[in-house]
């Protein structure tokens, strides 16, 4: 399952001033600073089967390396999202499905689509800063991302903060957004990045 919270970030002088914050020094994780590129392609059925399942299908260049992921049974309240994941190491871009069969959303997933082919919806593009808090009660993940969600109706900016949970309670990550968000006056950010993409694609 995948518990995190996200903020919209006001500006680039915003994002830089919170990468450089010493807010949580005494709890980052040591060595746990990087920067990656990501790339995401985004795949459903012509006819969008799997939206209409609440299903998403992703695969993201990390780095070097390709991982699929799919996510369902997601719901939002204010900042935080909450859904199920299930991620597999693959090779490249290319959509695959079968990559999943081995798990019951995976065998759901294949009769979803049937013999239909999928494509690429939308894609997002995106340096990601992040790093480990860990405060002894829980381990949590903070991001800043800032790029792009393509699409073939047109482009959104991506600039946000995530902070995920990797262990401990839902109620310590939400104390510790509060005290991002308040310290640069965020605004929380209810839509996933692919949610943000089905909207420039229906609008037009």
């Amino acid at each position: 399952m995948e518990i995190e919270l996200k903020y919209r970030i006001p500006t680039t002088e915003i994002a830089d001033e919170l990468w450089r914050d010493k807010l949580f020094f005494h709890l980052e994780e040591e060595g746990s600073r990087e920067e990656m590129c990501f790339d995401a392609k985004y795949y459903d059925t012509e006819d969008w089967a799997l939206s209409k399942e609440e299903m998403a299908y992703r695969v993201r260049k990390e780095g070097h390396s390709w991982v699929a992921s799919l996510k369902w049974k997601g719901h939002t309240e204010g900042a935080l999202h909450v859904r199920e994941e299930l991620n597999v190491p693959v090779t490249d871009a290319a959509a695959d499905p079968k990559v999943f069969r081995d798990s019951e959303i995976g065998k759901h997933l294949n009769e979803v689509i049937g013999d239909r082919d999928l494509i690429c919806q939308l894609e997002t593009k995106y340096l990601r800063k992040r790093f480990r808090i860990d405060t002894g009660e829980g381990i949590y993940e903070l991001s800043l991302d800032d790029g792009w969600i393509i699409t073939p109706y047109g482009s959104d900016r991506i600039l946000e903060v995530e902070l995920e949970l990797f262990s401990g309670e839902t109620d310590e990550l939400e104390k510790l957004g509060a005290s991002i968000c308040e310290r640069y006056g965020l605004e929380k950010e209810e839509r996933s990045k692919y949610a943000r993409g089905l909207e420039l694609i229906k609008r037009g």
